[in-house]
């Protein structure tokens, strides 16, 4: 057994930076409907009802992904920058789907609107900076 280490870099910090982020924004509320104003019970849903858990999921991988090669002693094939892109991908598509269903639905876009749905704003900020960590990973050398 040997103790190396080996770098990090900034674009996997940032990743899992983004992935922590993500996390965290799966549990505060994505949309919500009614308001005690318009006399109507307030309803809501957060990253968990739908295909939004994508988004819960991509942020586990990415966590998974970035530790795999402290796993080894070998490097792992799958630890490039491409791998990170497609979870960020497969992240927006989750959170896109889940705005277009948020979006036909009575309600419309004032259901997303910032003071009703943190959590969704704050992963669109975790997706961004997911995306950002992949194009940084892409102009790292490559010594993994």
């Amino acid at each position: 057994m040997s103790l190396h280490r080996r770098p990090v870099g900034r674009g996997r910090l940032l990743a899992g930076l983004s992935a922590v982020i993500l996390i965290i924004s799966c549990v505060p509320a994505w949309w919500t409907a009614g308001s005690a104003a318009e006399g109507l019970p307030q309803i809501s849903g957060n990253a968990f009802d739908g295909p939004s858990i994508a988004v819960f999921l991509v942020a586990l991988a990415t966590l998974a992904l970035i530790t795999l090669p402290y796993a080894s002693d070998r490097p792992v094939s799958f630890d490039r920058w491409w791998a990170y892109a497609a979870f960020a991908v497969v992240g927006w598509i989750g959170l896109g789907l889940r705005m277009f269903n948020v979006i036909v639905t009575p309600g419309g876009l004032e259901t997303i609107t910032p003071d009703r749905a943190i959590g969704l704003w704050v992963s669109i900020v975790g997706l961004a900076l997911l995306s950002r960590a992949a194009y940084l990973i892409s102009r790292e050398p490559e010594y993994r």
